[in-house]
């Protein structure tokens, strides 16, 4: 049975989200004949079929046969030529950097599956809001599994299960086996913000945490978070020649409010001793690298002989491996969660943990109506 939808190309703007040494091996129990089941590829590039090929290969199953590209036009088409009548279906989508394409190819093949009498369609994305919750939804998603989303509280937006895989046991296990003597690291977080993450790390490896506080200089975000309010500028009221005191006008007689003072970061220090350690910022995201480059070089002014970095969501956007390569940081490590070829061809700087395994053992337990509890075994709140 072929099912071919036509899906018009999205003007929208959203914003987005060494393999382990151990395996699964769920051949013996699965097959394509029995399994009741079926996973999808919904992005047309070749990472994302990579992706999904490990984990139909670890499933023990065949990828389901579809063709997802684009006309010159722009247009989104989904070609799927296989029956899907009464099968749970689970659709694979990784997030380049054309997120307005990658919806739609999403959207189009949950669509098309699901009049195609598919009985359930699961979702494994990487970008979420509100707006594309509802729109998944009435597409037809039924159940999504995510990987580290950003903030934790996006599950609320979705009327349907949503199960928030992690990665830190991937990239817990790469700081263990390739990092040589990580006993003498120390886990930094970039920002306060990013402090629970890193000391959740830092406990189950039992090292020591530092924090980086401050700024460097002012940026374009002060504006936005009020650190210059009130401003300095005393604006005048619609009548020309009359001024209004600094103190508020009380809004009864006889109430005065107190000057509100405005915010101010320190300038950047490092709390926590990093001098002669190994460095390791922990963060989820990576995508525009200032940050991470400036630092890595306050940490090597400190004392630290080597600086790596590990994340989840490697998007690497723009001049990134261009930066990371002149960097004091010497390795960049992220899952494959999102589409890095070309950044790994451009910067032999970063490396890539495969969590195929863990998105292979959620389909086969949802499948199954198994317990996804053995997937969070040791996974604290803040990772």
């Amino acid at each position: 049975m072929s099912r071919k939808l036509l899906g018009p190309h999205n003007k929208s703007v959203f914003s987005p989200s060494g393999a382990p040494r151990r395996s699964y091996d769920f051949r013996s129990r699965m097959n394509v004949a029995k399994s009741g089941y079926r996973v999808f590829s919904a992005n047309s590039t070749a990472a994302c079929t990579e992706l999904a090929k490990k984990i139909t290969e670890r499933l023990g199953v065949e990828l389901g046969k579809s063709v997802v590209y684009q006309e010159p036009n722009r247009e989104t088409r989904v070609d799927v030529k296989e029956s899907v009548r009464g099968q749970d279906i689970f659709i694979i989508q990784t997030i380049p950097r054309d997120v307005n394409t990658a919806i739609m190819e999403l959207l189009v093949m949950a669509y098309a599956l699901k009049t195609s009498c598919a009985k359930n369609i699961i979702g494994r994305g990487s970008i979420v809001c509100k707006l594309l919750a509802s729109m998944l939804a009435k597409a037809g998603l039924t159940h999504i599994i995510t990987m580290d989303l950003h903030q934790k509280e996006i599950q609320g937006f979705f009327s349907f299960p949503v199960d928030n895989l992690r990665a830190s046991p991937f990239l817990l296990q790469y700081i263990q086996e390739e990092i040589p003597d990580y006993r003498n690291a120390i886990i930094v977080a970039k920002s306060p913000s990013a402090a629970k993450r890193a000391q959740s790390y830092a406990e189950r490896l039992r090292l020591g945490l530092a924090v980086m506080h401050g700024e460097a200089q002012c940026s374009e975000s002060d504006m936005a978070d009020g650190r210059h309010s009130p401003p300095s500028v005393r604006n005048s009221t619609g009548h020309p020649g009359l001024e209004l005191p600094w103190k508020q006008q009380a809004p009864f007689p006889g109430i005065e409010l107190p000057m509100m003072m405005a915010k101010e970061k320190p300038p950047i220090t490092v709390v926590g001793d990093v001098g002669g350690r190994i460095a390791i910022i922990v963060d989820d995201i990576i995508d525009d690298v200032e940050d991470f480059v400036a630092t890595a070089e306050i940490l090597k002014e400190r004392g630290a002989y080597k600086i790596y970095i590990m994340a989840t969501h490697g998007l690497l956007s723009a001049d990134a491996p261009r930066l990371i390569e002149e960097s004091a940081i010497d390795e960049v490590v992220v899952t494959n969660t999102v589409p890095h070829e070309v950044q790994k061809l451009q910067c032999p700087k970063i490396k890539t943990v495969d969590v195929s395994m863990i998105l292979a053992e959620a389909i086969r337990r949802i499948h199954n109506g198994e317990s996804m509890a053995y997937l969070f075994r040791n996974i604290t709140v803040d990772d």
